[in-house]
């Protein structure tokens, strides 16, 4: 992942999304800027941020596990370290039929 900070303050830039754009932002200043295609692209919500594959990513292996949203038992999976190097990996998946994506704290 391509870290960047702001050319103003120095603060380290953060994803957002704004019109369906995927945005650097600054925390600190405010100051914004389009995304480019080398950057990890992440969904957010407004309680947490979840890292999600990009499409272009392939192959990526599979599992047999239940989406909880459609019920399609086949589900592409892979692990991201989302908390401190101390804490296991989170596993991620997503449902090859509908496109849901979910994690699993390990």
């Amino acid at each position: 992942m391509k870290i960047e900070f702001c050319p103003k303050c120095g603060k380290k830039m953060e994803y957002g999304v704004k019109e369906g754009k995927l945005l650097l932002i600054c925390p600190k200043c405010g100051y914004s800027k389009e995304a480019s295609p080398e950057h990890t692209y992440e969904s957010y919500r407004p309680e947490e941020r979840v890292t999600v594959v990009e499409e272009d990513i392939t192959p990526m292996p599979t599992v047999n596990i239940e989406c909880p949203k459609c019920g399609y038992r086949e589900a592409y999976t892979w692990s991201v370290q989302t908390r401190s190097g101390d804490e296991s990996e989170t596993q991620f998946f997503k449902c090859k039929k509908c496109g849901y994506t979910w994690r699993l704290y390990t």
